[in-house]
C-alpha cells in the first residue's frame, strides 16, 4: 500500500506501515479531524527518566468526559506539528474517544533506546522497564493530565502496534479497561513474520529491514531513506541474494543492525526465546478482543495463540477472538468485499469496524450499548458468512484424517493398501518453487492476494506432487488447527516441506459476477491453509539435526487454523513442495548455518513423501458436524 509519509522523499512503500498508523478512513467517508479535535503534543516521562512523544487528539466538545483510546507505533505519529493532523479511525472518531499517538521508547521523536520486540520482564525492580511498563507508566500520566477523560483508557493496534497493545494487557494499569491487539506478533521464530517454523521469511524481512533496520542518530520526524537496489522482478532479484551471505555483500552491507543479530541466532535459542510474549498472559483484567485474518501471512499465529494464550492462563477473563477474510490488517480500512479472484458476499472490513470494534470500545470504556459478542466470531470461508462460537477451536469438531494414498488419491480414514509406496520428486535450489504466479517489484513485502491464489501454476510443476479426493458428495466444513504428519526421505541432509491445503473447483464452476479480475473459476485451485517447515528443526527448533540420507522420517508440521466449508462437487487437494519462494529462502539441503551458505552447498535433492500402513501420512482436520 502507497501511503503519504511526513518526509522529503514523498511517498514511501512499507507495508507493515500499512497500518498506517492506526487506522485510515474508508473508502467511502470523508471526517474533519480539525473540525472536531484539539491537537496537543507531550513527552511523557516513563520510570527510568526517557520521555516519549505522545500525540492528543481531545474532542473540542468538552461539556462531557471521554474515554481515551491509545494507539502506541514504532511507525512514526506522523504528522508531527501542533497544526497537522492525523486521520482517526472514522468510525470511532465520530463517537468521540480522546485520541493518543506514540512513538515507543527509540523511534522517531521518543527518547530512549529501540529494542525489536523488548524482551518481558516478569520481576521488575527499580527502574527496569520494559513494553508494559511503559504503557503502564503512560495510560498512569494520561489518566492524571489530560483534561476531560473519563478514567478509562483503552488500547488497540495492528501488527508491530498489535504487540504494544498486548504487552499492555500484561501487569496492566488499573485504568486499562479493554485492549484489541490485532495481528499482534507473539514469536518471531515459531510462525510470525521473520520465521515460520525456522524457515526465513526473505522477502518480507529484507524488506521490512531496509528501512526499518536502519539506525537513528537522532530524534527525527522523518523516516531514513530506504536502501537502493530495486527490481521490477523480485524473484530474480531474491535469487540474486541467495546465498544468505550476499545480502551483505549486494545489499545491506552490513548496517542493518538487526540483520547481524539475526545471523548471530540461527536456532530457537535465548534471544528468540525472550522474544516470546506467549508465557506471559497471567491475570489478565482489561477485556480483550484479538482480530486477525484468514489471509494473515505474517502474525495470524500470533493472533490465534494470544488468545489461546489468555483463554489458558487468565480463564476467567472476557477474551474475545474475531477472524475474518483479510491479509494482514486490511479490516481496518476500505469495505474488504473481495481479496484477489475470491469475493465475500458483503463488506467484511466495514462490517468489523461498525458491528463489533465500535461497540466493543463503547461497551468498555463508555458503558454505552451492549456487546452481547460470542466467545469467537468468525468468518466461514467457502459459504462466506460469519458464525459465532462459545469457544475456539469449536466443542463439537471431530478429528478426522485425510490420508494420502497411491495414485495421487486423499481419502478421509485410514490409508488402503497399495503396491505403491511413495512418490518423489527432484528439489533443485536454483529453480525454487514459486509462491505466486505473479511477477511483482522487489520492492513488495509480498503479493496479498497469494494466499488465496490458484495454485494451478505449482501444480503443473515436477518437483510438487499433488494428492486430492473425489469430488465431495456433500458439504464438508473443516474447523480449527490442523496438523500435516508425514513420512520422509531425502537423498539431502536437511530440507523444507511445504504443505498446502486446496480446495478445488469443479470444471463447470461459474465466474463470479462482477469479475473485476477476470477469473475462470472452473478447475481453479484455491490455496486455503499452507505453510513450511525448516525440516532440521523438525523435533526441536532450539537444536538442528540433520537427516540421514534415504531414511524415512516422520515429520510434523501445524498448518494454523481454519474455517472453510468445501462445497458439494468440489475436490479436497494436498500439495506438497521443498521450496516457497522467495517468500522464504532456499533451503541448501545439506545440513548447516544457512546464514554462512556458500554456492557450492546447494545441491539437487531427490525428495520422497511414503504413504502405507506402515508410514501413514496424513493431514489431521477437525470437521464439523
Amino acid at each position: 500500500m502507497r501511503i503519504k509519509m511526513n518526509f522529503e522523499r514523498g511517498i514511501f512503500f512499507i507495508s507493515l506501515v500499512l497500518l498506517l498508523s492506526s487506522a485510515t478512513l474508508s473508502a467511502q467517508e470523508s471526517y474533519s479531524v480539525k473540525d472536531h479535535y484539539t491537537k496537543a503534543e507531550y513527552r511523557i516521562p516513563m520510570r527510568d527518566g526517557i520521555k516519549l512523544y505522545t500525540v492528543v487528539y481531545t474532542p473540542k466538545d468538552t461539556t462531557q468526559n471521554y474515554p481515551i483510546l491509545i494507539w502506541r507505533t514504532p511507525y512514526s505519529c506522523w504528522p508531527y506539528g501542533k497544526d497537522k493532523f492525523r486521520r482517526l479511525p472514522v468510525e470511532l472518531a465520530k463517537e468521540k474517544f480522546i485520541f493518543v499517538y506514540q512513538d515507543v521508547r527509540g523511534r522517531f521523536m521518543s527518547e530512549g533506546k529501540f529494542v525489536n520486540m523488548r524482551p518481558y520482564i516478569p520481576h521488575k525492580t527499580g527502574k527496569q522497564t520494559d513494553e508494559s511498563s511503559d504503557a503502564w507508566d503512560t495510560v498512569d500520566w494520561l489518566i492524571n493530565n489530560v483534561k476531560h477523560n473519563n478514567g478509562k483508557a483503552g488500547m488497540f493496534g495492528i501488527s508491530y502496534p498489535g504487540f504494544y497493545a498486548a504487552m499492555a494487557c500484561i501487569d496492566a494499569n488499573p485504568a486499562l479497561k479493554a485492549v484489541s491487539p490485532q495481528a499482534p506478533i507473539s514469536n518471531w521464530f515459531v510462525d510470525d513474520d521473520m520465521h515460520h517454523h525456522g524457515a526465513f521469511a526473505l522477502q518480507m524481512a529484507i524488506n521490512f529491514f531496509s528501512v526499518f533496520g536502519v539506525k537513528r542518530d537522532s530524534l527525527t520526524t522523518h523516516w531514513p531513506h530506504r536502501m537502493a537496489r530495486i527490481s521490477p522482478d523480485a524473484y530474480n532479484f531474491f535469487m540474486s541474494l541467495e546465498p544468505l551471505p550476499n545480502v551483505d555483500k549486494k545489499y545491506y552491507h552490513n548496517k542493518v543492525a538487526f540483520w547481524e543479530t539475526v545471523k548471530k541466532h540461527p536456532d530457537y535459542d535465548a534471544y528468540w526465546q525472550a522474544r516470546n510474549t506467549l508465557p506471559y498472559f497471567r491475570n489478565i483484567k482489561p477485556a480483550v478482543l484479538t482480530v486477525g485474518g484468514w489471509y494473515d501471512s505474517e502474525d495470524f499465529y500470533g493472533t490465534l495463540h494470544t488468545y489461546k494464550s489468555i483463554e489458558d492462563k487468565s480463564p476467567h477473563a472476557k477474551n474475545m477472538l474475531i477472524i475474518g477474510p483479510w491479509p494482514h490488517g486490511w479490516w481496518a480500512r476500505g469495505d474488504d468485499y473481495r481479496l484477489g479472484d475470491i469475493t465475500f458476499g458483503s463488506k467484511t472490513g466495514d462490517y468489523f469496524r461498525k458491528k463489533i470494534q465500535l461497540p466493543f470500545f463503547k461497551y468498555y470504556l463508555k458503558g454505552e450499548g451492549s456487546f452481547p459478542e460470542p466467545e469467537a466470531r468468525m468468518f466461514n470461508t467457502g459459504v462466506n458468512k460469519w458464525r459465532s462460537f462459545d469457544e475456539w477451536p469449536p466443542k463439537n469438531v471431530q478429528k478426522e484424517t485425510l490420508s494420502l494414498e497411491a495414485g495421487h488419491k486423499l481419502s478421509f480414514g485410514k490409508i488402503a493398501k497399495s503396491k505403491t509406496d511413495n512418490y518423489q520428486y527432484v528439489s533443485d535450489p536454483r529453480k525454487p518453487v514459486p509462491y505466486t504466479a505473479h511477477v511483482m517489484d522487489s520492492r513488495t513485502f509480498y503479493y496479498h492476494p497469494y494466499m488465496n491464489e490458484d495454485q494451478r501454476f505449482a501444480a503443473r510443476r515436477p518437483d510438487v506432487l499433488i494428492f486430492e479426493t473425489e469430488p465431495l458428495e456433500k458439504n464438508v466444513t473443516l474447523a480449527g488447527p490442523m496438523l500435516a504428519d508425514l513420512f520422509v526421505s531425502t537423498t539431502g541432509t536437511d530440507a523444507d516441506w511445504v504443505v498446502k491445503l486446496i480446495d478445488v473447483y469443479p470444471d463447470s464452476a461459474s465466474n463470479p459476477k462482477p469479475n473485476p479480475t477476470n477469473a475462470k473459476m472452473g478447475g481453479y485451485q484455491l490455496l486455503v491453509r499452507g505453510d513450511i517447515l525448516r525440516g532440521k528443526y523438525r523435533n526441536n527448533p532450539e537444536k538442528p539435526e540433520p537427516f540421514v540420507p534415504e531414511k524415512v522420517t516422520e515429520i510434523k508440521l501445524p498448518l494454523q487454523d481454519i474455517l472453510h466449508t468445501f462445497r458439494k462437487g468440489h475436490r479436497i487437494m494436498i500439495q506438497i513442495q521443498s521450496s516457497w519462494f522467495p517468500f522464504f529462502d532456499v533451503n541448501p539441503q545439506t545440513f548447516m548455518n544457512i546464514y554462512k551458505a556458500k554456492p557450492g552447498n546447494f545441491k539437487k535433492a531427490t525428495q520422497r513423501i511414503w504413504f502405507s500402513r506402515k508410514y501413514p501420512s496424513k493431514v489431521v482436520v477437525g470437521v464439523l458436524p
